[in-house]
């Protein structure tokens, strides 16, 4: 997420043309969030099994933080990829309520509050007893 969002596409921007750099970055993040969604439903499934186990050994419930982190997760992916890529097209052909510059803005908080998400499920895994 860091490679794609912090330094792939500030290079594109920086090195291309901008509406060649538009178009590849968009194709970046095409990838990245089907890719997301994929590991997202992976840690999905990891934080059921980790409630299952938990409540099983009578230490708490089956909906623990990690599945919520994860959900939350691939939640930002949803609406901040796919809920705001046509509307980002709308605004870029002069359609819609809300501009282009804002609608950026809204997918690049749904991006970094992801990247919170993901970096907070990626610590408590780390953290878990094996």
């Amino acid at each position: 997420m860091l490679g794609i969002g912090g330094v792939a596409a500030p290079a594109l921007f920086s090195l291309l043309p901008r509406a060649d750099a538009g178009r590849v970055a968009a194709r970046l993040f095409s990838l990245e969030a089907t890719i997301g969604v994929c590991a997202g439903a992976f840690l999905v499934l990891v934080g059921l099994q980790l409630g299952r186990d938990r409540a099983e050994g009578t230490q708490g419930s089956r909906f623990g933080l990690e599945l919520i982190l994860a959900l939350a997760a691939v939640a930002c992916i949803v609406a901040g990829y796919y809920a705001l890529q046509p509307m980002l097209e709308a605004a870029r052909a002069g359609q819609g309520s809300l501009s282009f510059a804002a609608l950026h803005g809204i997918s690049s908080v749904f991006f970094a509050l992801r990247l919170a998400l993901v970096a907070i499920l990626a610590w408590r895994l780390s953290a878990l007893p094996s």
